[in-house]
């Protein structure tokens, strides 16, 4: 790490802490050549594998971008969506992997966009798995209906 104020190669970290979202470490970090303080923030870099074969970086960005037309004319305002993106991330985050291709993406977000919005889920997903009948349809409509039964079930047990 070059010191931003004389341009040292080398600088000696003083204190360490992990970020309020744990996402990331800020490093206070001291010059041996002029004293200078300064603070450095560390991330894991995550990228994505577009079906191009393209290396990009991960954005939280394009994830609610891609979501934001399946959830067009819902209830769903901006801040969901960046909950939605950043439970994203630390889904794909949490895999351990520093690459993952688009379609391990969008396995990611259909967790979190189904349990915002079962039709903006319908929507995303009949793009993303591709529905090309009814069929398709009825048959993810089936799934949400038995996780409701299932999820009522559960709670009259309590």
């Amino acid at each position: 790490m070059h010191c931003p104020f004389c341009r040292h190669p080398d600088s000696r970290v003083i204190d360490s802490r992990t970020s309020d979202d744990g996402l990331s470490i800020r490093r206070r970090r001291q010059c041996p050549e002029c004293g200078g303080r300064f603070s450095t923030t560390e991330t894991a870099s995550l990228m994505v594998i577009k079906r191009s074969g393209v290396l990009e970086s991960f954005s939280r960005d394009k994830v609610i971008a891609g979501v934001r037309k399946a959830c067009q004319g819902r209830p769903v305002t901006e801040a969901d969506l960046a909950v939605l993106a950043q439970r994203v991330e630390e889904a794909v985050r949490q895999t351990g992997v520093s690459q993952l291709d688009t379609n391990e993406i969008g396995l990611a977000i259909l967790g979190p966009l189904r349990d915002l919005d079962e039709v903006a889920y319908l929507r995303f997903a009949s793009v993303y798995q591709e529905f090309d009948s009814l069929e398709d349809f009825e048959r993810s409509i089936r799934e949400l209906r038995a996780d409701h039964a299932n999820a009522e079930a559960t709670a009259g047990d309590r």
